[in-house]
């Protein structure tokens, strides 16, 4: 009798994976034979992954069904035909876990996957912590006391989690092939944060989140006055990001941190405020931050040859924008190329002016097309990558082949920022290697 997930290489599906295997499951699992960087991780834990096959499934098997997948695919259905298999989806069986543990869920449009990654590197300095990242790493000590779990509201998802505590991060427009608007995707997080038991943590320079209604305590973060926990004194240049957090009226705490870029200054400020309502003193809070690691395609950095690459999830207009000027903070004065692949055909259809002007803050603008396997959500959609390349002056299309790379590796000495939620990472790769080969 085993666990089996069925899409094991999806970035939650491998990080819940590798959470089971911690707590002593038999843990297994199968999904498309192309490679996908979650399956480092699977392989460092001898989780054995398999092509889809119905022979996957056992009696008495539990089965994890990824959210990708519906009724019709080959292993579920086998799954639930026989009744000695028990069939969970993704967000059901993450509901059911958060009950093991005193739980803390991170929500909202941009840096879920962030905020989850500093608040374990934080919260394990108090207790034993577990934590599902949306990069596909997921971990759980023996005698847990937390549990921390990034928490999407595609399709309302996160609605299968009641936590104890919440931290909601923002709230921008975004899925928008499932919400009908802006009042249906706002409705979506009141849902979230209703079912929050003893606390929420909110940015409180988000003016969706003001207006939610709570009905448990919470507190705020930002830059504003009036936050329960305020930045000031910030700044962000070279040499990273400092800030003083300032809590009724007075300066509890000097953080300088080694990241670049609004998002993670924000980001650490609600894990402060989260920590701080935890018990946590300033010290040992800051102690935790300046632990923090990193998280895979999270703004990751790397040196080849006399340029800089970066990789990074974003793919949402304002995460780019963000991403460019970080880029230009981090490294003043050197040219900075953006690269970009979209996702979803709807996603850059709704927003597709305003990834234009995000792109257009580089230096030079790289375009790549759609993965071959994406479909379009209806006949509404007509979007091409074309489109987008049109309104970005002196954008080009490129492609994660070796050509494109070459073109990339000849600008040795800039900043190459690779954004996709699919795999530019490929490309980086290819233009490390010629990057490294070239005569120093």
């Amino acid at each position: 009798m085993a666990v089996h997930f069925t899409g094991i290489k999806g970035t939650g599906m491998a990080a819940l994976a590798g959470i089971l295997k911690d707590e002593g499951f038999d843990v297994k699992g199968s999904d498309i034979d192309k490679y996908i960087f979650t399956q480092d991780e699977l392989e460092k834990r001898g989780i054995p992954v398999s092509s889809f096959d119905p022979a996957n499934i056992h009696a008495g098997d539990t089965v994890i069904a990824g959210l990708s997948f519906d009724e019709t695919h080959p292993e579920i259905q086998k799954a639930l035909a026989d009744p000695t298999v028990t069939v969970y989806w993704y967000n059901e069986y993450l509901g059911k876990l958060l009950e093991r543990y005193e739980s803390i869920s991170i929500a909202g449009t941009h840096g879920k996957s962030t905020t989850t990654g500093l608040l374990a590197s934080v919260l394990k300095l108090q207790a034993p912590t577990g934590f599902l990242i949306g990069d596909g790493h997921g971990s759980m000590p023996k005698h847990a006391r937390y549990f921390i779990l990034e928490s999407c509201e595609f399709k309302r998802h996160f609605l299968a989690y009641h936590p104890d505590y919440a931290i909601i991060t923002n709230i921008e427009q975004d899925h928008v092939d499932y919400y009908r608007d802006m009042e249906d995707y706002v409705s979506a997080f009141q849902s979230f944060a209703d079912q929050v038991k003893k606390l929420v943590v909110v940015c409180g320079d988000d003016e969706h989140l003001v207006r939610l209604h709570y009905s448990c305590p919470y507190v705020t973060y930002g830059l504003k006055d009036g936050c329960d926990y305020q930045a000031v004194n910030v700044q962000d240049d070279e040499h990273g990001i400092s800030f003083d957090v300032r809590k009724d009226g007075n300066i509890i705490a000097h953080t300088a941190l080694p990241e670049s870029g609004y998002p993670f200054l924000i980001d650490s400020l609600g894990v402060f405020a989260m920590a701080s309502e935890l018990g946590m003193d300033p010290e040992t809070i800051e102690e935790g931050l300046h632990d923090y690691q990193g998280i895979n395609r999270r703004f990751v950095i790397e040196e080849a040859g006399n340029s800089i690459l970066i990789d990074d999830y974003a793919h949402h207009p304002t995460a780019i924008r963000y991403m460019i000027e970080a880029a230009r903070s981090r490294y003043p004065g050197r040219k900075v190329i953006a690269l970009y692949k979209p996702d979803r055909y709807s996603r850059l259809q709704f927003f597709l002016d305003e990834f234009a002007e995000s792109m257009s803050l580089a230096d030079e603008a790289i375009l790549l097309d759609f993965p071959k396997n994406a479909v379009r959500e209806d006949d509404t959609i007509t979007v091409t990558i074309q489109d987008l390349i049109d309104r970005v002056p002196g954008s080009i299309q490129g492609e994660v082949d070796q050509a494109t790379a070459g073109k990339l590796a000849a600008e040795d000495g800039a900043v190459f920022l690779f954004m996709s939620s699919k795999d530019i990472y490929l490309l980086r790769d290819m233009v490390r290697d010629l990057l490294e080969k070239q005569p120093g």
